[in-house]
């Protein structure tokens, strides 16, 4: 168990995010799994590194479930609280970037390669707090910081997939 219980808190945000895809936005139940999903990101890679249970699968269970969570917060947000074109097409560039990303690491190294950059790990920390700070206050400027830095993060990764100057996590 001990040397499962980063993957088992990992799983759970997966479940947690499919889960926030069944209750309504304006819930308890919602906000409460979003939070879940946040708060795990942030303690499942300490743990395994605390419990030295570090993997290659681990790490990219870790992407999986963050981009589960992601896009059950986009499913689920996008049709109560529409965003500006501006916005979603910067959100779109960035996936754009980071699909480039990972299609770079499958045609030079053979494989997925996900990084767990300290820019992408600040990148989850300023969506996980401007995602509840633009929907209550309906202010998509609120915003600018996340994309800001996910760009950055994106294209950051990105170069070091293409130039294989990184090593997975």
């Amino acid at each position: 168990m001990r040397q499962q219980a980063a993957n088992i808190i990992t799983v759970t945000r997966m479940a947690a995010a499919l889960l926030m895809l069944a209750a309504p936005v304006d819930s308890v139940p919602f906000w409460t799994l979003y939070a879940w999903c946040g708060i795990s990101d942030m303690i499942d890679g300490p743990i395994s590194r605390v419990l030295r249970t570090q993997s290659q699968f681990g790490s990219r269970l870790d992407s999986a479930s963050d981009l589960a969570f992601v896009m059950a917060s986009l499913v689920s947000l996008l049709p109560v609280f529409p965003m500006p074109d501006w916005l979603i097409g910067w959100m779109a560039l960035i996936a754009l970037c980071k699909i480039t990303g990972y299609v770079s690491g499958l045609v030079i190294r053979g494989k997925l390669v996900t990084l767990h950059t300290i820019a992408n790990k600040v990148t989850g920390l300023l969506l996980f707090i401007s995602v509840p700070a633009v929907t209550l206050t309906l202010n998509p400027l609120l915003a600018i910081p996340a994309c800001a830095v996910a760009t950055f993060a994106a294209v950051q990764e990105g170069h070091l997939i293409r130039t294989g100057s990184c090593s997975e996590e």
